[in-house]
């Protein structure tokens, strides 16, 4: 990275932060991380990990770290979803805004800032040690950029036998010209049900960064869906961290979206830590123009008798170029372990490219495991049926891309975002699958 750009973060944190009242733990966490992102910068392509995605233009570009911005309710209105109305949490520029956000319907859970989690004498042993448990900040630049510049997230706790009828929408929009760093601390305590959205959003076509860290601790014989939407500006830069831990006998169902940002990576981590969990790891990227995404994911059995299931999509246009590298991991005690991961694209043009690398690394025979992938184009036998059947051949292959992609979209529970993201692809498929 260059000199100027470093220049840049260094005295915006030694502004923000060199005499700045917090905890000593807090300020050794954000000092130990920006010393790695000084001594590494951002990831390059010569690390096997981002090998096939480039983030130079990130590095290349000037930046300001903004505080809250001051959006209004109507300018926000539109993004936030029916059934989340009392139920949503705002972030501007990555920093949380209460006056925005509607917690009417949140009662039984606990909802602090990090300011006043880190000053609650009841939470803060909680928080501090959960933020950062899951995620380690040394992980890359990104994530070390994100823990030096952590603001005000929000720490989010479901207590013991609680259950959120409504579910959560977390609401990010971030300004032209600007870096976020919106982070999420999530701990879901025994027998606790919710359901979590996370939405990416864009007021107009801008460039930004988007530089997200969520996470999930899943406590025992708890449920927890987690819907993620990612629907920024085809000019903006969106990197995101999204880890979880999976206790005793809990579910953790999570399923992501990617429609929107000219370069993007979702990196996502599953453990496992107690024998019994599962979790649903799911995901559909439909990219146009000269899109890049990138997915990378590890699912970490430790321990026996744990189930993971994990399917990802990817529709291609354009000259558009994906990316998927997903991990099984099964260590050697983990006996009795079933996991399940699947990657399929959808190449809609000449010029679009995937490069897909599932993997499973496993360390005991008693275990049930599988992976595949597929990169390929409609099938002729099935759009020759549709033709067959009077169709236009634009509309057949609309309703085939139509068809891949609602197998994802529709495993999420809440009707005015399957209804959004429905409109998203017809969208994309400049589409009418109206006879």
């Amino acid at each position: 990275m260059q000199t100027g750009k470093e220049t840049i973060y260094s005295a915006e944190f030694r502004r923000r932060f060199e005499n700045a009242n917090q905890p000593d733990w807090l300020k050794n966490l954000r000092e130990e991380a920006f010393i790695y992102f000084t001594e590494n910068n951002f990831p390059a392509v010569q690390s096997e990990e981002w090998k096939y995605t480039n983030v130079a233009p990130v590095a290349k570009e000037n930046f300001q770290i903004a505080d809250a911005a001051n959006y209004t309710e109507a300018e926000i209105a539109p993004f936030i979803f029916d059934e989340s109305k009392q139920s949503v949490l705002v972030f501007t520029n990555g920093n949380y805004n209460e006056n925005l956000s509607n917690l009417e319907a949140l009662g039984a859970a606990k909802i602090l800032s990090f300011a006043e989690a880190a000053t609650d004498e009841k939470y803060a042993p909680i928080f501090q040690a959960r933020l950062g448990s899951l995620v380690d900040s040394e992980k890359n630049g990104f994530t070390a950029l994100n823990s030096a510049f952590i603001g005000e997230g929000v720490f989010f706790l479901v207590p013991k036998n609680a259950k959120i009828d409504a579910p959560v929408q977390f609401l990010f929009i971030t300004e032209d010209g600007k870096v976020s760093f919106p982070r999420i601390l999530i701990v879901a305590e025994e027998f606790a049900e919710a359901t979590f959205v996370e939405t990416y959003v864009r007021s107009e076509e801008t460039k930004y960064l988007t530089n997200s860290v969520v996470e999930v601790s899943v406590g025992g014989e708890a449920k927890i869906k987690h819907y993620r939407v990612q629907r920024e500006s085809h000019e903006a830069f969106h990197i995101s961290t999204t880890a979880a831990e999976i206790h005793r006998g809990s579910v953790y169902d999570t399923t992501a979206i990617t429609l929107g940002a000219r370069l993007s990576r979702h990196d996502v981590g599953l453990t496992f830590n107690s024998e019994g969990g599962e979790a649903f790891v799911d995901g559909l990227y439909f990219l146009g123009g000269a899109q890049h995404h990138d997915t990378h994911s590890v699912i970490r059995h430790n321990v026996p008798n744990c189930t993971s299931h994990q399917t990802y999509k990817g529709i291609l246009n354009d000259r558009s170029r994906g990316v998927f590298n997903g991990k099984v991991f099964v260590a050697v005690g983990a006996h009795g372990t079933d996991g399940y991961q699947s990657n399929k694209n959808l190449l809609l043009s000449n010029e679009a490219r995937v490069d897909t690398k599932p993997q499973l690394e496993i360390f005991n025979d008693d275990v049930k495991c599988s992976h595949g992938a597929t990169v390929g184009q409609l099938e002729e036998e099935e759009l020759f049926y549709l033709l067959s059947r009077g169709l236009s051949e634009t509309l057949a292959k609309n309703l085939l891309t139509y068809g891949f992609a609602e197998e994802i979209v529709n495993k999420i529970g809440i009707e005015s975002i399957k209804k959004q993201l429905d409109e998203a692809v017809l969208n994309r498929l400049n589409a009418n699958l109206e006879a």
